[in-house]
């Protein structure tokens, strides 16, 4: 008999070890599942071994805290990241990197740089380098656009560079700085060449665009520029300004309104009726009326702010809505007629008799041409024949009034050297009495038919 030897601690010891082996073992897949792949850099700030959350605050507190050191005219003044507002979109990068190479992807490990743009806040920034360097500041001048009254076009004032710290070129060697790990770099804080925000060209370029409004602003209708608006008042309505270095139109809605309110009253209006002289073939030969037609506005109550967004948007052209009635046309065809037999003339119009008076035509040796003709000049007055008068054609009558010719030099005229109507008397013209030859001379128009006959 002996007694039973006690279990081996060696064993229990050995089951102990294998545990807590499977424990750290298990931990560090555990930890592989949640971290970055060794390595791993983000424009050159290392986020190797972190979880996406440490990672962003890595990024961020290295941006914050770099240090730029203004060499020259900056006298080794320090700026830091923070006061330039240095930045880049953390949160997303360290996802992306987390994303792309987490840890355990052992091929991910000591992969190639994650690269990112690092911004600098230019108000920040600008801020920061006026205090550290203010001598090397000096604003430009912005060019400008303004009204003006005595022209009545837009004029502009031009640019002016100032000095300053090139923003554009510290961001870049911020940023070259940061992807070679460097927590610290120098930049000159020297004085550069400020170009304005708002250049000559730019301003030019506005105020052509607003002058070419103001030449055909105003509130149409179809093709017609109904009610005009002066340059004064759309100037008055329109406000050009810088907005984030980029020049603006904006319209003033109720300014507009003003104008709207008085619409009515210049765009309604009766309809008028055409009236026009014509030929036999219905050819117009002279309009005495012109037709217009009958119109009535339509809804304004969107105008003033629909014509502030177009004026903003560069089209002075407001359409506007109108209820038209057409005009009607009544033709009149007016002709002439002369009877040698009965030595008259007559007048008709739409073969109506108009008037009609004695007249003297020619006489046998000198006989008015019969035929059909037509008006083709009218004067008011001239000198007949020649003051010499043996020559031909042997006669002289100045200042005869109210010639209207339609064949050749044969012509309507009135006679103020006689008074025997009625009987052969001329030339060759068609003499009447002065009161009738002006109303001839008023009543036809060029073209207008005559028919002489016997």
């Amino acid at each position: 008999w002996a007694p039973a030897e006690p279990a081996p601690k060696r064993r229990r010891g050995l089951w102990i070890g294998l545990g807590i082996g499977a424990l750290v073992i298990g931990g560090a897949a555990v930890a592989s599942t949640i971290l970055i792949a060794p390595g791993t850099t983000v424009a050159g700030i290392p986020v190797g071994l972190m979880t996406p959350g440490m990672a962003t605050e890595a990024i961020s507190a290295r941006l914050a805290d770099t240090e730029v050191t203004l060499t020259g005219a900056g006298d080794d003044a320090v700026v830091t990241g923070a006061d330039l507002g240095a930045s880049l979109d953390a949160a997303a990068l360290a996802d992306q990197a987390f994303a792309e190479r987490p840890a355990w992807n052992v091929g991910a490990w000591m992969g190639d740089p994650i690269e990112a743009d690092i911004t600098l806040d230019p108000e920040a920034a600008d801020h920061a380098l006026r205090a550290a360097v203010p001598a090397s500041f000096e604003d430009p001048v912005e060019a400008t656009v303004a009204f003006d009254e005595k022209s009545g076009t837009y004029v502009t004032t031009p640019a002016e560079p100032g000095t300053g710290i090139d923003v554009t070129a510290l961001t870049a060697a911020f940023a070259d700085a940061t992807a070679k790990g460097q927590t610290s770099l120098s930049f000159s804080g020297d004085a550069v060449e400020a170009e304005a925000s708002i250049s000559t060209e730019e301003a030019t370029a506005a105020a052509e665009k607003l002058n070419g409004m103001l030449s055909s602003i105003g509130f149409y209708v179809g093709k017609e520029r109904t009610v005009p608006v002066k340059p004064a008042v759309a100037a008055s309505w329109l406000t050009v300004e810088d907005v984030d270095g980029e020049l603006k139109i904006t319209a003033d809605e109720a300014a507009i309104q003003k104008m709207v309110d008085t619409l009515p009253k210049a765009v309604n209006r009766e309809v008028v009726n055409a009236t026009s002289i014509t030929d036999s073939g219905g050819n117009v030969l002279k309009t005495i009326t012109e037709g217009k037609d009958g119109r009535t506005l339509g809804d304004t109550s969107d105008v003033a702010a629909d014509f502030a967004t177009q004026l903003e948007g560069g089209d002075a052209v407001y359409a506007l809505t109108v209820d038209s009635v057409p005009f009607e046309t009544t033709a009149l065809f007016r002709r002439i007629e002369v009877d040698l037999s009965e030595q008259r003339t007559y007048l008709y119009e739409n073969e109506k008799l108009v008037k009609s008076w004695a007249i003297s035509s020619g006489l046998p040796g000198s006989p008015t041409d019969q035929g059909r003709f037509r008006i083709y000049a009218q004067l008011y007055s001239q000198n007949m024949g020649r003051e010499d008068i043996t020559k031909a054609p042997f006669y002289y009558q100045p200042n005869v009034p109210y010639v209207s010719y339609y064949n050749a030099d044969e012509a309507f005229h009135g006679a103020y050297w006689h008074n025997d109507f009625g009987r052969q008397r001329s030339h060759g013209c068609v003499n009447m009495p002065v009161d009738a030859a002006r109303y001839v001379y008023e009543w036809a128009t060029k073209g207008t038919e005559v028919w002489v006959h016997s």
